[in-house]
């Protein structure tokens, strides 16, 4: 008859289970024991003896539970939820939240992630992160103005990474763009090159920085009378619009300089369409050491910005905020570091 009655309460559990999610009270009952000890057994909280909470976890995995993090969230009145927003089409991005995810989980939160679209805006995506409870804020490169971040970390606190953001009483993780670019150009240099183009990146705080970074160096390397920057953005489209610009204009220069990999990778792109040889006729240098720089197809020569530091910095000045009572602003201001590959050589 026991067997038979065991039998009989899995299926009706079968059942059930293909109607609804196993609960708190279908673990209690496969064990026999109170949904108190459960829940303390499921929170880790000492209390229930040892072999209860060895039946209580094979009960839960038998039965498919799960936790159900949104009551859990609620009853703390704590989600534990550190909201990023992300360019989606940036392959820098992507592995910063990679590198954000591993830093995250080692501290016991979890990331909500909002997207910068061609048609979502950095305030849709911040109030999609704030709707969801996060409790605070990891901005990749924001373009907001620096009073706005400034208000919004009233509300919850905001990491901004990557972006340097003067006189805000906020968080910042950075690299030093303008000695990254300089980097560049003393490699360049070094090598041979006098020519040497910049593709820009458009407006905000990042660009500008890494635009100062080549005037700065190519004038200390007293280079300044071949300064030209070209207009561009950081998409590989306007890596190709510059490339076509140059080859129009009547005669290459030894190096082109971009504001990032994406637009490095047009610029290579268009060059090899029209047989240019890289390195042998131009040197070609990115910024940011993504993915794409490292595929062999690419072997792009580059600087790194530290992913990996810069999320686990961003996380770390997160909790210090959430749980360590810190509410001074800090920034934290990494060293960018060149990347040789197969795109830089001596001038021909």
């Amino acid at each position: 008859m026991g067997e038979a009655d065991s039998t009989g309460h899995r299926e009706g559990a079968q059942r059930d289970g293909a109607l609804r999610r196993p609960r708190l009270e279908d673990v209690a009952a496969r064990v026999g024991v109170s949904t108190a000890s459960v829940s303390l057994v499921l929170r880790g909280v000492a209390g229930p003896s040892e072999r209860t909470r060895q039946r209580v976890l094979k009960a839960a995995a038998d039965l498919g539970y799960q936790v159900d993090r949104t009551a859990s969230m609620l009853a703390s009145r704590r989600t534990r939820l550190l909201g990023v927003m992300v360019d989606i089409h940036s392959p820098f991005h992507a592995e910063l939240v990679e590198h954000l995810h591993t830093a995250a989980e080692d501290v016991g939160y979890d990331l909500v992630l909002s997207t910068l679209t061609r048609t979502r805006d950095e305030h849709t995506a911040v109030e999609t992160l704030l709707a969801f409870r996060s409790e605070a804020l990891i901005l990749l490169g924001p373009t907001a103005p620096a009073d706005t971040l400034a208000v919004l970390d009233r509300k919850s606190p905001v990491i901004a990474v990557g972006r340097r953001i003067a006189d805000a009483d906020l968080d910042v993780v950075r690299t030093a763009d303008d000695d990254g670019v300089g980097q560049i150009v003393d490699h360049l240099v070094d090598l041979g090159h006098r020519e040497i183009v910049y593709l820009d990146g458009g407006k905000g705080v990042i660009a500008t920085d890494r635009r100062r970074g080549y005037r700065t160096a190519m004038r200390r390397r007293g280079l300044d009378a071949h300064i030209r920057v070209l207009h561009g953005d950081h998409t590989e489209a306007a890596g190709e619009r510059a490339a076509h610009q140059i080859l129009d204009g009547g005669g290459l220069p030894t190096a082109v300089v971009a504001f990032n990999d994406q637009s490095a990778i047009g610029v290579l792109a268009a060059f090899a369409r029209a047989g240019v040889s890289v390195p042998g006729q131009v040197s070609v240098v990115g910024y940011d050491d993504d993915t794409l720089s490292r595929l062999s197809c690419f072997n792009l020569t580059t600087v790194s910005q530290s992913a990996r530091e810069q999320a686990r910095y961003a996380v770390t000045a997160a909790v210090e905020r959430l749980d360590q009572g810190r509410t001074e602003s800090r920034e934290v201001v990494l060293n960018p570091r060149l990347v040789l590959r197969g795109t830089t050589a001596e001038p021909a």
